[in-house]
């Protein structure tokens, strides 16, 4: 039996709505945590190519009143990149279907992997189009990203989605609605708990995540080594990423009677998330890039 089973507290995923002659404004937790997210890293970057003496050479890779402009690039290539993410790697037939709904952003659907391909593409574009060293603005943009990383798995949390496995660990959530009670049919527990993947995604993605990376910027120099500190966010993303979806409900489109952990890969009688698969080739590249920026240094 469980010892123990938290009720998931009643939390409004809207902070506050009005309707005023017909307009109607809602706003929400997971769109005030992607704002918080892009005004911390603004203002966190400024700061950075505001101290030269961060920088190789002392000499910062770009004036600090250049970074509102990276920052739209980083926005649009956000946006653009997590929603085709999420129709390419997890409901293509559904899209290909109902292809007016790829608009539908606001009704969700992001993926991290496609919004992390969206911001390299407009990292790289921004970098071309102002003469600046794409190795050093990708350090700035890892450095911040768990930022906004960590406040959108809350989001998620408060928004009571992308719940974990069921499990029978004190720290379980009874989260609502009929999908989170649906456990397996031999599950012998009263109550359908499960893991708050979401809160350790916030702590590994994002404040340890962050943690390290502040350290190593600001006491160990690692911006003197352009890609380094960029090789490190991406090793160690993937890392946590793939570590907490073995705790993480797969996708419902993933899970058959066949297949009721949602492999999409497997490897004789292991298998593998679609988040594992995808956050594989993140840990080799975040290691290689850290190994080849290191010895180029």
């Amino acid at each position: 039996m469980t010892p123990f089973a938290i009720l998931f507290p009643d939390l409004d995923p809207v902070i506050f709505a009005i309707d005023i002659g017909g307009f109607s404004f809602a706003l929400r937790w997971y769109a005030l945590a992607y704002i918080v997210g892009f005004l911390a890293g603004w203002w966190i970057i400024y700061r950075m190519m505001a101290r030269p003496a961060l920088w190789p050479g002392d000499n910062a890779p770009m004036a600090p009143d250049r970074v509102e402009t990276l920052l739209t690039y980083v926005i649009v290539g956000v946006i653009l990149g997590g929603r085709l993410g999420f129709v390419l790697f997890y409901q293509p037939g559904y899209y290909l279907a109902n292809p007016t709904e790829i608009l539908r952003v606001w009704e969700g659907g992001m993926s991290f992997h496609g919004g992390f391909a969206g911001v390299i593409v407009a990292g790289l574009i921004f970098c071309r189009r102002n003469g600046v060293p794409p190795w050093r603005v990708a350090d700035a943009m890892a450095l911040v990203a768990p930022i906004g990383i960590g406040l959108g798995r809350v989001a998620n949390f408060i928004n009571a989605e992308l719940w974990g496995r069921p499990t029978t660990v004190p720290w379980g959530i009874v989260f609502p609605g009929p999908q989170a009670q649906s456990c397996p049919w031999d599950w012998a527990e009263p109550v359908c708990a499960r893991h708050p993947t979401q809160l350790y995604e916030a702590a590994l993605e994002g404040a340890v995540l962050l943690a390290v990376l502040v350290w190593l910027v600001w006491r160990r120099g690692w911006l003197k080594t352009p890609g380094a500190v960029t090789g490190v966010f991406v090793a160690g993303y993937g890392l946590a990423r793939f570590a907490v979806e073995f705790y993480r409900q797969p996708d419902a489109q993933f899970i058959t009677p066949d297949n009721p952990l949602g492999h999409v890969l497997s490897l004789g009688p292991l298998g593998l998330t679609m988040g594992q698969v995808l956050s594989l080739p993140m840990i080799v590249a975040g290691l290689a890039i850290l190994i080849w920026r290191r010895r180029q240094a």
